[in-house]
């Protein structure tokens, strides 16, 4: 026995070290197996056939066999220790035990160790066959974290109905934002090519709970609508359709026209509706389960309803009202902001308010406004967006970064769990103290509720670790985990994914779940301290990369220095009362204390404030030595985060230990460029000294001058 042991920790490693993070953190592997599951079951008990159900016992089986060392077998009866998986309509066996599914809905599950004609089992059951996969996931997910699988009791249901994924990937195969290879669809060969990483995308997205995927960019083609792109979608469908993954689609405003040969693209105009209408029902002749639309419209050049004298309403309740005999469902992007010409007076980040709350009431009851998770553009902080409050008769979606679009990119760790959970529990006092914006996206205080929902903005390509680097799985993986409960920890989560994916060693889990805790924190620091937002923009629209200086973009506020006002009298964006009042948009008591520096966190200092350089810290320092010094932390952390990885080697496969080792060197490469490129920007403006002996290694105008997709200095 002693030696059957060694050789199946010595066959583990040899799989470990071929690892190259394609298996995701569904790594069902005899190393992740806690002790207690030499209890559980070698027998699956699934009665009844569908894709879902067969897809649930097939990972079942999967993950047992793998996590466990064994050979499971799937039968019709219950003996002892059994696995029980089903619903009461396909499953005899589970509807005699009558279980409470009542409280699971739609989509949750009950997990159960009970007793079936006097043997002890283990059932996973629910009402319908997607949750029996979803309690299929989270079962596996216990014996891969080390938790207990015997005694169980748990009953659990997502509390956002809609999860899913935007992927801004372009129909010739590029992807907006995408740092991960180039897209998952390959439209060239479908529908007759089914690549099997669709499924294997599915299965990924299951196994944390989302249930959509928006295929196409934002920035929107109009042929993704034509017959033939409609057929390669519903291949799509297809191979999604047992892992309970949607498919939608972003449709351009101006399809009637671009396709249609009409005149106008009014939503309001008879030719124009009707054109959509015969689009909706080809769309769920060829796709029956399909979603629904995600719109943007009239945002930065995209056309809409704005466009013809129409409101946002009039154009989001168009869409909804074609989609909804057919159970389909609009979530219409909030991140809008007017063409500013030269008399422009506003402050883009109010923008979304000012533009979208007028329309409060007028969205019908199967539209989500999508507000992005602050009022600017996935910055690595923001306050969280005014509109979440601000709509109390609308209902309203989250949306999230994924991909890493100004937090690092493909490189960068930076674990965005800890902003899914700052912004979720941010307290709007919309409603009173706990007016969280997870109460509100769940729909707490909306009596008219009937649609909840969050959207994240994908990270996912074809590399064969799906996301460009390993530690960029975690966001792809948090944000399902936060979809499902937005009152999860980033902690709990974070370490959920360690186990997950990196093994149970008590030498190795921790330290990579401190690693996430603290890598959003630290690039914050070297990237934007104290409240700075934007001095990653530049004339070739990468968003990477320091560019305080950049003030030449075709609008004042695609540039940096309209959004950090660096100027000899301080630094900082005024949106007090005494500037542009966007603090207004707050419920009191915010806009009293953000309203005010001595009363605003250190975090969102320069966010709504416009401060001298000698302006006195909480910390006893003045403004100047606090940047410094949050540059300076932002850079040791990088040292640190290198350091704890460091120690991993010989614990970690030397794959994926090797690749996340140069990631973390690039990152402290970009931590110290970003460091010294905006410190020497900003000294010149501060004419103060810097400190404790530190300098920036080149002058400014050498930053300047490096050249397009130059690595960062040494």
């Amino acid at each position: 026995m002693r030696l059957l042991i060694a050789l199946l920790f010595v066959m583990a490693a040899g799989a470990a070290r071929a690892e190259d993070g394609h298996d995701l953190w569904l790594r069902y592997v005899p190393a992740g197996a806690p002790a207690q599951t030499k209890t559980a079951a070698r027998t699956i008990v699934a009665q009844g056939h569908s894709p879902s159900l067969d897809a649930a016992a097939g990972e079942l089986r999967r993950g047992l066999d793998g996590l466990l060392a064994q050979t499971t077998r799937i039968a019709d009866t219950a003996r002892d220790g059994a696995i029980v998986i089903g619903t009461a309509a396909s499953s005899p066996l589970v509807a005699s035990l009558k279980l409470p599914l009542a409280k699971t809905g739609a989509e949750g599950f009950v997990i159960k160790t009970t007793r079936l004609n006097g043997h002890p089992v283990t059932v996973i059951a629910a009402n319908r066959d997607i949750g029996v996969v979803y309690g299929v996931f989270a079962y596996l997910r216990r014996i891969q974290t080390g938790k207990p699988v015997t005694d169980l009791n748990i009953t659990d249901a997502p509390r956002l109905m809609v999860r899913v994924l935007d992927h801004w990937d372009n129909l010739d195969g590029s992807i907006e934002r995408g740092y991960a290879g180039a897209s998952l669809w390959r439209w060239q060969s479908l529908p007759p090519v089914r690549d099997p990483r669709y499924g294997e995308y599915a299965r990924a997205d299951a196994s944390v709970g989302i249930n959509g995927a928006v295929l196409n960019n934002v920035n929107s083609n109009s042929q993704i609508l034509s017959s033939a792109y409609i057929e390669k979608l519903a291949a799509l469908a297809d191979e999604f359709r047992p892992w309970g993954v949607k498919v939608w689609l972003v449709p351009r405003f101006t399809a009637p026209k671009d396709l249609g040969g009409l005149n106008t693209a009014d939503p309001l105009d008879p030719k124009v509706r009707g054109w959509w209408q015969a689009k909706v029902e080809e769309i769920y002749r060829a796709i029956p389960d399909f979603g629904g639309f995600l719109i943007k419209a009239n945002s930065e050049g995209v056309p809409g309803p704005q466009d013809y004298g129409r409101s946002h309403s009039d154009g989001a309740n168009m869409y909804a009202d074609l989609l909804k005999p057919h159970g389909g469902i609009v979530m219409y992007r909030a991140f809008v902001y007017d063409d500013p010409g030269k008399d422009w007076k506003w402050d883009r980040a109010g923008e979304a308010y000012r533009i979208i709350t007028p329309f409060d009431g007028k969205f019908r009851d199967n539209v989500l406004v999508q507000e992005k998770e602050g009022p600017l553009d996935f910055q690595a902080r923001e306050p969280f967006a005014p509109l979440f409050g601000a709509m109390p008769h609308t209902q309203m979606a989250v949306e999230f970064p994924v991909t890493k679009e100004y937090t690092g990119q493909g490189n960068d760790v930076a674990y965005l769990g800890s902003m899914y959970e700052e912004i979720y529990q941010s307290d709007t006092h919309a409603y009173g103290e706990g007016s969280t914006v997870a109460n509100i996206v769940t729909g707490k205080y909306n009596r008219a509720t009937v649609l909840t929902g969050t959207a994240g903005v994908s990270n996912v390509g074809n590399d064969r670790n799906w996301t460009g680097s390993i530690f960029n799985q975690a966001n792809w993986y948090a944000f399902g985990r936060f979809a499902w409960d937005p009152d999860s920890s980033a902690r709990s989560v974070g370490e959920d994914w360690a186990r997950q994916t990196f093994g149970n060693d008590p030498a190795v889990a921790p330290v990579v779940t401190d690693m996430l805790m603290r890598s959003l924190p630290a690039l914050i620091d070297y990237q934007q301290p104290l409240g700075l937002a934007f001095l990653d923009v530049d004339d070739r629209n990468t968003h990477y990369g320091p560019w305080p200086w950049y003030d030449s973009a075709v609008r004042a506020d695609w540039g940096d220095v309209y959004y950090h006002r660096a100027a000899a009298d301080g630094i900082g964006f005024d949106r007090s009362p005494t500037g542009y009042n966007t603090v207004a948009q707050y419920h009191a008591p915010l806009r009293q204390l953000w309203g005010k520096p001595e009363t605003t966190p250190d975090e969102l200092l320069l966010w709504f404030h416009h401060l001298p350089w000698d302006y006195r810290m909480k910390s006893g320092n003045t403004l100047w030595e606090e940047l410094q010094a949050r540059y300076h932390r932002g850079v040791s952390e990088v040292e640190a985060l290198q350091r704890s990885w460091a120690g991993l080697k010989g614990k970690v496969d030397d794959a994926r230990f090797d690749a996340v080792t140069q990631n973390l060197a690039m990152q402290h490469r970009n931590a110290v460029w970003f460091r010294d490129a905006e410190l020497a920007y900003f000294v010149q403006f501060a004419k103060r000294p810097f400190t404790g002996g530190y300098k920036p290694k080149y002058p400014l105008d050498y930053y300047k001058a490096l050249p397009p997709n130059a690595a960062p200095p040494d």
